[in-house]
């Protein structure tokens, strides 16, 4: 495996219980009120020859730690032999099977086997000092002062402190992971990761690394391969690197799957639809790994499969092999990689890419949109229109003017309609489109597909799908649905980079319907922090030196701006 970057170790962080107390005459319950990928280390105050631990995420209805939770929430029961003379134990966390595969991140040797988990009961725990015990948290170093928000909804700022917590705490593999159940990094996921952790904290080589370990080792799903290419173009505009782009240029020119095109330039990766030159051009790349021979669509996830008699998270997506959401990704692909080979002078390529993207844009708009319903249909031959043949549309720029109103209208009337990924791009294409209310709406909702609804669970970090019951093999765990981390500060607070490094950076607030937010968002060149107060119709910016903003004021905005402590 090649690499550009080198990541620093991970680390091991105390964290002290924020409740004990004696459940019964002999079990100790302990609390640290958040859940962390770890151990447990306690100390002896006598001669004993064993403990018995119990650790896990959720409690049951009793209030006592949930020793059969459903899905994949986390418990373990752990029986440890005490040396003679230990005066203290640190917990050996036994390996899963599923997760310490041949395609899981294993845990490097000094750190050992972790497990997630906020609740802890001892048995027998006479002779364990209450005072000595710590939650071992491991994690890649990571600021908790880099980033900032809080507004006048409480549910809201709830949102934003599970979101920016899962940044932190699902780093223990050192390579962004899907979740605990499989720990395999998946592009798809790492995406919304990658967003996020910039977007919380100052720090861009964890992203790269995980991004080169997926162009070299990629997972099967079609979109996952063209989502490596928007995480090169992520990972230049926020850091400015070009060293990435240019040692893996190659690879990412192939993970457009340019050679999967037709005529038209749509492109499908079904098997009976290659010709003889498209399997020629593939197979060096299937060989090398670089494509997956048995790549597929995944479109969003789960299935109904996945659930006991739903429908799934794919809002009833006709599965066709010419997919609309499929070919959305790749002439985005295409826009971006048009630009990768701009910053690296590659001139004929740039040319190639971008025209082979306006070939896809005009083909999709003419052959996948439904001009009587004035929408776009599921994929060649299809009738039906879910949400993501539309919201992805919108999140990717693809809709001609005329036509957007009408997409926007589709889009607001599905609601949330998709899975926890999906919203990642869900609220892209709303506030791309000035939505600000209702993206708002969907982040701060409190029934069962929102991000309070996890918390309401109990969970600390974001869940793999919105509820026990929309993904029955669930963990609570999962990166993939924190993608408020990023929401919130690119589009609520509105900082993203118009120039490679933020040389120039896009202020442009949309808060919808918040009277206030004080919010700090992390840079290569520092920080930019944002005071907005409707009352008073006040906005106040700080950028650091060498950063040129692009101020656009929100909708309707005619109070004083102040930008470095200077009227504007």
């Amino acid at each position: 495996m090649v690499y550009t970057v080198s990541l620093k170790r991970l680390v091991e962080s105390k964290i002290s219980p924020v409740t004990t107390r004696l459940l019964d005459d002999s079990t100790l319950g302990v609390d640290f009120g958040k859940a962390a990928y770890g151990t447990l280390v306690f100390g002896i105050t006598n001669e004993r020859i064993s403990i018995v631990a119990h650790l896990g995420e959720k409690l049951d209805d009793t209030g006592r730690l949930d020793r059969s939770p459903p899905g994949t929430i986390r418990y373990r029961r752990i029986h440890q032999t005490i040396d003679p003379g230990q005066s203290t134990c640190r917990l050996m966390i036994s390996p899963d099977e599923r997760n310490t595969g041949h395609n899981a991140v294993h845990m490097p040797d000094d750190i050992g086997e972790v497990l997630p988990f906020r609740y802890v009961e001892l048995e027998h725990a006479a002779g364990i000092d209450p005072n000595s015990i710590y939650q071992v948290f491991v994690h890649y170093p990571f600021d908790d002062n880099a980033a900032a928000f809080e507004s006048s909804d409480p549910v809201l700022n709830a949102v934003w402190d599970i979101c920016k917590y899962t940044m932190k705490a699902t780093t223990f593999c050192g390579v962004y992971v899907d979740g605990d159940r499989e720990r395999i990094p998946y592009e798809g996921d790492a995406y919304i990761n990658q967003l996020g952790h910039y977007c919380t904290d100052q720090e861009y080589d964890f992203a790269r690394y995980s991004h080169e370990y997926m162009i070299q080792k990629p997972t099967w799903c079609t979109e996952w391969h063209l989502h490596s290419v928007m995480m090169a173009w992520a990972d230049h505009m926020y850091s400015g690197d070009t060293a990435s782009l240019k040692v893996f240029y190659d690879d990412l020119c192939a993970k457009t799957l340019i050679d999967f095109a037709r005529e038209d330039g749509l492109i499908s990766v079904d098997p009976d639809l290659r010709t003889p030159e498209m399997k020629a051009a593939l197979e060096p790349y299937f060989e090398r790994g670089i494509i997956t021979r048995d790549i597929r669509d995944v479109m969003d996830w789960p299935p109904g499969s996945f659930t006991d008699g739903g429908t799934g998270e794919r809002d009833n997506h006709e599965m066709l092999p010419i997919n609309t959401v499929t070919n959305a990704f790749h002439c985005h692909a295409l826009r971006l990689m048009a630009r990768i080979a701009e910053v690296l002078g590659r001139v004929d390529d740039q040319v190639r890419f971008a025209q082979c993207a306006e070939k896809v844009a005009a083909t999709i708009n003419t052959l996948l949109f439904n001009e009587n319903r004035g929408i776009y249909v599921d994929g060649e031959g299809s009738e039906h229109s879910s949400l993501h043949s539309n919201m992805f549309m919108l999140a990717f720029e693809l809709v001609p003017e005329d036509r957007i109103a009408a997409i926007v209208e589709f889009v607001k009337s599905r609601g949330m309609a998709c899975s926890v990924y999906g919203a990642q791009h869900l609220l892209d294409a709303l506030y791309l489109n000035n939505e600000a209310d209702h993206a708002l709406n969907l982040m701060a909702a409190t029934h069962d597909r929102s991000w309070w609804n996890m918390i309401q669970a109990g969970s600390t970090m974001t869940l793999e799908a919105w509820d026990i019951n929309y993904k029955k093999n669930l963990d609570w765990n999962h990166a993939w649905g924190a993608a408020p981390a990023n929401i919130i500060p690119r589009y609520v607070v509105g900082v993203r980079p118009l120039e490679p490094g933020f040389k120039r950076v896009l202020i442009q607030p949309q808060p919808g319907s918040l009277t206030s937010f004080d919010a700090k968002v992390p840079t290569p060149l520092g920080p930019v922090t944002i005071a907005w107060r409707r009352q008073s119709a006040r906005l106040d910016i700080t950028v650091p030196d060498g950063m040129e903003p692009c101020i656009k004021t929100p909708d309707m905005f005619t109070g004083t701006v102040n930008l470095n402590g200077k009227p504007m």
